[in-house]
């Protein structure tokens, strides 16, 4: 499975572009939508010169590749679209570590998919203290998650 348009959009509308690299939340350089690498690995930097969204596009869609291999990995279950897009862009923001020791994977994994769905608002917080843009992150990649594929 690859992503959707669905899992980009999160992304982006979450995200939002920077074409300048700061701190996220966490304290780590970071650069376009979210990346904190560039597209041939290489560690984004205070210093780095600014960005375009062209650029920021191609940086995503490169990076975007391990966390579709995690949850590509990483699930056993059958999920549809919707639910692999939304658990992308939770590995795309949490870590695909993160996501490999989740009680949301284990449940998941488990056939227990309203389980699964809950433990999306267990993933809020960023440097310690509950943050705002995670809570709506986590509520729409749970409302996706929990979204029928017609």
């Amino acid at each position: 499975m690859q992503v959707s348009d669905n899992c980009l959009k999160i992304i982006r509308e979450f995200e939002g572009f920077k074409s300048r690299p700061y701190l996220c939340p966490a304290g780590v350089p970071t650069i376009g939508y979210g990346s904190t690498r560039y597209a041939n690995g290489t560690a984004v930097k205070l210093t780095d010169p600014p960005i375009t969204e062209g650029q920021a596009d191609e940086i995503m869609h490169a990076t975007l590749g391990q966390y579709v291999d995690a949850v590509s990995r990483y699930v056993t279950a059958s999920i549809n679209q919707n639910q692999f897009d939304a658990l992308v862009d939770f590995a795309y923001n949490a870590g695909a570590q993160n996501l490999r020791t989740s009680t949301l994977l284990k449940l998941l994994n488990k056939g227990d998919y309203a389980g699964a769905a809950a433990q999306f608002d267990v993933w809020v917080n960023g440097g310690g203290k509950k943050l705002p843009g995670l809570v709506r992150r986590r509520a729409a990649e749970r409302v996706l998650f929990e979204t029928s594929v017609a």
